[in-house]
C-alpha cells in the first residue's frame, strides 16, 4: 500500500531574513539546490502515494517551481493553519489514511529517512515520529523534544530532536475545532493513549531554519 505524503511549505520563513524577500523558503537554495526540491528527492521511493504540497507565502512562484511534477497543492493563501490545521486542510486531497507529513527545511545525510519510517511503521500505531539524537543534530536551537521509553512509546521532554516527518492516523483531527493548530494538540492525545511512538534516525539531520544553517546544511552534502 502506497501512502500519501504532505510537505509543509506554507511557513513564512522570518528567520531567514532577507532570503526570503523574493522568494518562499522552500525555494531558498542549499548547494545550489532549493529546499523544496531536496525534499521532494528523498519521497521518490517505493511505498509513497499521492504528493500534496501546502502552500501560502508567494504561493504562484512555488506552484510555478513545482508546475511540471504531478503534484497537488492545498492553498492556504487565505489564512496559516499551523501544521496540525494544514494537514486538516488536505485530506481530500491526500486521500488516504494514515498520511506521511514532512517538514522542507532540512537537510539529511545518511539512509532515506522516509524508507525508514515506512519500514518501521506498524498499525498498532496511531503516530509514527522520526527523532534524532541531539549530537547528529546540525542548526537547531532546540534542547530537545522527546524522549523514548523501552516500548518505543514517546513521552515529552529534552531529549531526542523531531527531525520533521512523521507517519500519523487522522481520525483524531475531527476532534479539533479550531482552523489554525499545531500537530502538538495531536501528539499530545495519542501520547495519552499510549499511541505515539518515535524512530531514531541513524545520519545526520540538519535545521535549515536560518541563514547561518545553510553552510552546515551544504557540509553534510560534501558541497
Amino acid at each position: 500500500m502506497k501512502l500519501p505524503i504532505l510537505l509543509f511549505a506554507a511557513g513564512l520563513g522570518t528567520r531567514m531574513g532577507d532570503l526570503v524577500k523574493d522568494r518562499p523558503k522552500p525555494l531558498v537554495p542549499v548547494g545550489g539546490i532549493p529546499l523544496i526540491d531536496h525534499a521532494l528527492a528523498l519521497t521518490d521511493v517505493d511505498g509513497v502515494g499521492q504528493r500534496v504540497v501546502n502552500v501560502h507565502y508567494q504561493a504562484d512562484k512555488l506552484k510555478n517551481h513545482l508546475k511540471d511534477r504531478p503534484i497537488a497543492f492545498s492553498d492556504e493563501t487565505d489564512a496559516l493553519r499551523e501544521t496540525g490545521g494544514g494537514l486538516h486542510h488536505a485530506l481530500p486531497l491526500l486521500g488516504g489514511n494514515p498520511v506521511i507529513t514532512m517538514n522542507t527545511d532540512a537537510i539529511w545525510r545518511g539512509p532515506n529517512p522516509v524508507s525508514l519510517i515506512l519500514n518501521a511503521w506498524t498499525d498498532d500505531m496511531e503516530a509514527l515520529l522520526l527523532i534524532v539524537p541531539k549530537q547528529q543534530v546540525s542548526g537547531h536551537l532546540g534542547k530537545g523534544d522527546f524522549t523514548k521509553d523501552q516500548h518505543g512509546n514517546l513521552h515529552r521532554g529534552p531529549g531526542d530532536i523531531y527531525t520533521g516527518l512523521q507517519i500519523i492516523r487522522t481520525e483524531t483531527l475531527a476532534n479539533v475545532t479550531e482552523t489554525a493548530f499545531s500537530m502538538n494538540v495531536i501528539w499530545d492525545q495519542m501520547a495519552a493513549r499510549g499511541g505515539l511512538f518515535g524512530l531514531q534516525y541513524p545520519g545526520q539531520w540538519c535545521d535549515v531554519g536560518q541563514p547561518s544553517s545553510i553552510p552546515l546544511a551544504e557540509a553534510l552534502l560534501d558541497v
